[in-house]
Parts: structure tokens; C-alpha cells; sequence
């Protein structure tokens, strides 16, 4: 990767931080956006604005050619059976609770089992919340391994005939761990259940072949892939998406409306209710062609390189410690940590002011959180437009909250 010309595809990446060049370090929340990105959706506001799939116009015609190129675009980068396996949703959040909704409200009931694992992100763990309580379904968890990986071991254990939904993370935004996804399919079919997988992290970060992957879903959104807020994506299997109810009523999702009925329109289109987020959709497939430009596999083995680099110069500053896998055997780059004696969100704020932006908090994971007995940690996460004097950054910066807090010993 020429990391010297991505970067200068990246206007914000100029921007100096109280006086320090920016080391942008929290990607895992949302990624940066490059001008391709930005120019593509100014195009369409400037030149071919219309909604789409209502008008006979040209300007109208525009849009949605351009709106289904993307979706052809995402569906190409999965390799996905058909372009109508691609729903665009809001968000992986709305991916996720569209198939919570869809197929979990209609498909479970008392005595069912959800399994989900303890790493998950609060959007793959609060649907599955209401949905119990709905349908009387029982939430059950696979716990973590004192390497923080999933404990695939007891797991197997917990694959019976009752378990109808599993929902998994491919990688965890906190711990940076990649379960086997390809194995707990496979336990998952074993018994009849589907399969879930929140790509949130994993999809901007490595390659993902649906044909390959295992899972029967996948939810992901394009502001963690360089692309906009606003635009998600659920991926599922033709055949069942065909048999799941729409989450949402309204225009555009329906074939056909009387006083007392509905007939739903075809997939994709019976889970896209009213005007769609069309541009946002086109920013995600100028997004999808940037990364597909670099190629995947070297997006996954830059961020190898540059974990690997954070891990082994972390382990320099004292009091430090790392949550998640100590390498980088199927662990993205995503680092999360505690620094003792000092806050994650005091840690996060001095950092800020040597220029270094990482998130603290709890990440939107607090049942992970609380088995790691922490309340807050802080993270550093990296991108493709991320370097080494990055990961240089961020260690000098701890040094001088270490100093801030008297923790050097000076």
C-alpha cells in the first residue's frame, strides 16, 4: 500500500490539533472520508438529484441508475448470489434489528434459544432484548477465553435443538478478536438455526465472501468503510430473505395496497420503506471502489502490520494494559486498554491535546466491559491512512499523561 498517496486523498488528514499533526485514531467509531467519497455525493446533488424508482424524468432515471449501480457495487464486494440479496438499511444497527424484527419476532417463540456471545456490540445484544421478551425466547451467551477469544470449547456446548438465531460479531470493536465465524455457522446449521453476523468491523477491514463466510445474514454500515452516516447494509440468503416479514411499512415496499391488506413488493425492495438513502448509498459504492482499488487483502495485512507494530510498543509504557489477543492471529486493529492510575477519559483528553484522537468509554459494549471488570477503557483503532508515526503518537502521548499524573517516577 502506498500509504503516502491515500492519505493525500484525505483532506482532513491536514488538519493540526492544537498545534500537532492529527494522528486520527479512532476509526473504529467512524472512518475518515476520501474526496472520492465526498465527490461522487456532491455530483449527485449537483447534477442528478431526483428520488428514485418514482419518476419517468431523466434526473430521476439518474439517481436510480446510480442508486443500483451501488447496490450491484456492494454486492460485487461480497460476493453475494444477486444484487437483490443487498437491503440498504440506516445503519449496521438497522440492519441488525431489521432482522431481529423480521425474522426473530415471526420465527421464535417460548422455548427458543438466541445465542449470542458476551463481546457483542449493544446493537447485537439490545434487539435480541425486546425480542425475548415478544416471543419468550431465551438469550444465552458464549463466554471469552482468558485470551479474550471466544470460547469456542464450552460454546459447542450450548448448539442444541432449541437454539433458532445465533448472532455474532466477525469482529469485535473493542477487543479486536475475529471469531470463527465459519465454524459457528456450521454448528449453527447443524441444529437448524441461522446465523447472524454483525460485519461492522469486519467488513471495512478484511475480505468477506458471503459464499464462503457461512452466515445466513450479515449487517455492516459504509461510515466505518470510508463511506457516509447514514447508509447500512443487510446481506441474506435470496431464499430467506424471501420468507421474512418487512420491518417497516410504507411507499415503495409494497406491490399493492387495499383498506385492509398489503401484498409486499420483491427483494430488496420489500425491506426498503420510503425514499431510500440514495445518495449516501452512491457515497458507500464510491467507498466500496476505493477499497477495491487497494484490494482487501492488503487493507487486512496493513492493519496486521500496524497492530502488530502497537502491540509491541505499547508494551513499553508502564502500567499498560492491553484487552484483547496479545498478536495478531485473527485479531483486527482495534486496541483497546487501561492505562493505571489515570481515567480512560482523562487518558483520551490529554492525548487529544498532543494531537491524538482515540475514543474512551465503554463502547457501546458495557456486558463485555463489566466481565473485564472495567467500567471505561480507551481505544485505539487504525485505517488504511494510518502509519507507524502514529502508533509514535500515541506513545509519546501517554508518556506525558503518565507525567500529567506523576506516574514516571520524576
Amino acid at each position: 500500500m502506498d500509504t503516502d498517496a491515500i492519505r493525500s486523498d484525505f483532506p482532513i488528514l491536514e488538519r493540526r490539533i492544537n498545534g500537532r499533526r492529527m494522528a486520527f485514531l479512532d476509526s473504529a467509531a467512524s472512518s475518515q472520508k476520501p474526496v472520492q467519497v465526498l465527490d461522487a455525493m456532491v455530483d449527485i446533488y449537483r447534477n442528478s438529484y431526483a428520488n428514485v424508482h418514482r419518476g419517468a424524468y431523466t434526473l430521476s432515471q439518474e439517481a436510480t441508475e446510480a442508486y443500483e449501480e451501488a447496490r450491484h457495487k456492494v454486492a460485487v464486494f461480497l460476493n453475494a448470489a444477486c444484487d437483490e440479496e443487498i437491503i440498504f438499511t440506516r445503519s449496521a444497527t438497522a440492519a441488525m434489528n431489521l432482522f431481529a424484527y423480521g425474522w426473530g419476532l415471526n420465527i421464535l417463540k417460548p422455548g427458543d434459544r438466541i445465542l449470542t456471545s458476551v463481546m457483542e456490540h449493544h446493537a447485537n445484544i439490545v434487539p435480541w432484548h425486546i425480542i425475548a421478551r415478544h416471543t419468550g425466547a431465551e438469550l444465552c451467551y458464549m463466554e471469552l477465553t482468558d485470551d479474550y477469544r471466544l470460547d469456542m470449547e464450552s460454546a459447542r456446548e450450548r448448539f442444541d435443538e432449541r437454539v433458532k438465531v445465533v448472532a455474532v460479531s466477525g469482529m469485535s470493536n473493542v477487543l479486536g478478536t475475529m471469531p470463527p465465524v465459519d465454524e459457528i455457522a456450521r454448528l449453527a446449521h447443524e441444529v437448524g438455526a441461522v446465523l447472524l453476523a454483525d460485519g461492522a468491523q469486519l467488513v471495512p477491514h478484511a475480505p468477506v465472501d458471503v459464499q464462503t463466510l457461512g452466515a445466513d445474514f450479515l449487517g455492516f454500515s459504509g461510515h466505518k468503510m470510508l463511506g457516509p452516516t447514514g447508509i447500512g447494509v443487510l446481506w441474506g440468503r435470496r431464499e430467506l430473505l424471501e420468507s421474512m416479514e418487512p420491518a417497516e411499512g410504507g411507499g415503495e415496499m409494497i406491490r399493492d395496497v387495499r383498506l385492509h391488506e398489503s401484498d409486499w413488493a420483491q427483494v430488496p425492495h420489500k425491506f426498503e420503506a420510503g425514499t431510500p438513502p440514495f445518495v449516501e448509498a452512491i457515497g458507500l459504492g464510491a467507498a466500496v471502489d476505493y477499497l477495491s482499488a487497494i484490494g482487501m487483502h492488503a487493507v487486512l495485512e496493513h492493519d496486521r502490520d500496524l497492530t502488530g507494530y502497537a502491540l509491541e510498543r505499547l508494551a513499553e509504557v508502564p502500567g499498560l494494559s492491553v484487552q484483547g489477543p496479545a498478536d495478531t492471529v485473527d485479531r483486527g486493529g482495534a486496541i483497546s486498554f487501561d492505562l493505571e492510575g489515570i481515567h480512560a477519559h482523562d487518558v483520551a483528553t490529554i492525548l487529544d491535546q498532543e494531537g491524538v484522537a482515540v475514543r474512551a468509554g465503554h463502547h457501546c459494549a458495557k456486558p463485555l466491559l463489566r466481565s473485564l471488570g472495567l467500567t471505561a477503557s480507551t481505544r485505539a483503532s487504525f485505517y488504511v491512512y494510518n502509519v507507524a508515526e502514529d502508533v509514535d503518537a500515541l506513545v509519546d502521548a501517554l508518556a506525558v499523561a503518565r507525567r500529567i499524573f506523576g506516574l514516571d517516577g520524576a
